[in-house]
């Protein structure tokens, strides 16, 4: 056989656009949220969270989330992703660890004294985290939804959730995609 008689096949191109990093996803974030036409459609429910799915930049996971008063998504973790939120409208209050927490091999945890922060979201404000980021999200209003813009990458391939009783931090659940449906 000659070399002219093999079928030519295209070799496709990585053309692929790196992973985006939380600085991507804090600035994806932050134009989805100025988009006031796209916050003012979520329909709020006074009675738990709505949320509407996103295209996100890279591959990445998205969604605009709506806050009822005095909702709170309990202390997680997103795992092996990097994110990024921002409150688009209302105010949301972020506690979280500032440190690092052994990913796997464990049950409770005691947390050392000063690892705890906060922060205050309003409209406008939010942060990027990397993998393992421990915290939890609340908003603490007595009578005002929030709405907020959140992404993750790689897309969420678990939650893990966790109870907090003072300097005690116990792991309650891992949660994955199938979990969510």
């Amino acid at each position: 056989m000659s070399a002219s008689s093999f079928p030519v096949v295209p070799v496709p191109m990585r053309t692929s656009a790196p992973a985006p990093t939380a600085a991507h996803l804090l600035d994806f974030v932050r134009r989805v949220a100025g988009d006031t036409a796209l916050v003012a459609s979520l329909p709020l429910d006074p009675g738990g969270r709505t949320w509407l799915r996103l295209d996100g930049p890279g591959g990445s996971e998205a969604w605009l989330i709506g806050w009822p008063p005095g909702t709170g998504t309990g202390w997680h973790d997103h795992a092996d992703s990097v994110g990024a939120f921002l409150t688009a409208a209302g105010t949301l209050r972020e506690h979280s660890l500032a440190a690092r927490l052994p990913t796997e091999g464990w049950r409770t945890l005691e947390l050392t004294a000063g690892i705890d922060r906060t922060r205050e979201l309003p409209a406008g404000r939010g942060r990027a985290f990397g993998r393992h980021h421990v915290h939890e999200v609340l908003n603490e209003s007595a009578t005002e939804h929030a709405v907020s813009v959140h992404a993750y990458y790689p897309p969420l391939p678990r939650i893990r959730r966790y109870s907090r009783d003072g300097a005690l931090l116990r792991l309650e659940q891992t949660e994955g995609p199938e979990d969510w449906r």
